[in-house]
């Protein structure tokens, strides 16, 4: 067993607001402690206007890593000094490693995304999604899906600062991938109901219902639904947002994004240490179904 903390521990962590809730450090000090490594993960709580101090200051500290959740996750690409192929593509970053000085932007939000969907028991393969947001999280299940193979993507937001940017990104989706992919603004709710009547799951890729907003939700109208229906949630806290709670009160099948979280996290543990997180022990210890 490895002293916490030595002169040789190697600091990863987080950069989001808010990120008190985050469960994050548990899960990977604890799969550090699992495979006896000396790194410790820490969160803080840096929002957009102060993210490029605490990205030069990690850099100059020589931490090796980092996750970013919302609001940062869009800023961030513009202060690393890299994107690998998904970041690029998806315009958003979720772990960034350092490699003596050198920043690299990673995303493995979609990646966790779609093991989490397989991890519930769930095939979308070859079937359509009704997408909720455009924004970081939302981009990168709407990316991976696509080349994952669903077979159609409808992605409605509201026009904000990401609105063109996932115009682009669904057009390219479509040009490059056997995926077809929409963009449609909120509100729209005749167009919403039919894409969700011929979808196979709908996802929120947004923040709306997160702790402390527990009583938002962008769906209000279980009408919106159909009995085949999966309903799915990006968010873990609460564990029931206010959209899982109306789907399950329909008889709905639904997930949040707890799963989401924890395979995200063992690809980010990866670039970081070049080895597996043990996700049984991790999922054991920490997460639950529901």
């Amino acid at each position: 067993m490895i002293e916490r903390i030595t002169g040789h521990t190697v600091l990863t962590g987080l950069l989001g607001s808010p990120v008190a809730h985050s469960i994050s450090p548990m899960m990977h000090n604890e799969a550090f402690r699992l495979l006896n490594l000396d790194y410790a993960y820490l969160a803080f709580d840096v929002g957009t206007d102060n993210l490029k101090t605490a990205v030069d200051g990690f850099k100059v500290l020589g931490v090796r890593g980092f996750n970013c959740t919302m609001p940062d996750k869009n800023l961030i690409c513009e202060y690393v000094d890299k994107l690998s192929p998904a970041a690029t593509l998806i315009g958003a970053v979720n772990t960034v490693v350092n490699d003596n000085g050198v920043l690299t932007g990673h995303n493995t939000d979609g990646v966790g995304y779609m093991l989490a969907v397989k991890d519930a028991g769930y095939d979308i393969i070859g079937k359509k999604m009704t997408l909720l947001g455009a924004g970081g999280a939302a981009t990168a299940i709407c990316a991976q899906a696509a080349l994952d193979g669903v077979s159609e993507i409808d992605v409605y937001s509201i026009k904000d600062q990401f609105f063109d940017r996932a115009m682009q990104m669904v057009d390219n989706i479509t040009k490059t991938t056997g995926c077809k992919a929409a963009l449609y603004e909120l509100p729209d709710d005749t167009s919403l109901r039919k894409s969700i009547s011929e979808s196979y799951i709908l996802t929120n890729g947004t923040s709306v219902g997160m702790s402390p907003n527990v009583d938002s939700s962008i769906i209000n109208d279980s009408t919106m639904f159909h009995e085949n229906l999966i309903v799915s949630d990006v968010i873990y806290n609460p564990q029931k947002t206010k959209l899982l709670k109306l789907a399950e009160a329909a008889g709905l099948n639904t997930f949040n994004g707890m799963y989401m979280l924890l395979y995200q996290g063992a690809e980010a543990f990866k670039i970081w240490t070049d080895q597996e997180m043990p996700t049984d022990l991790i999922k054991e210890k920490f997460f639950t179904t529901k």
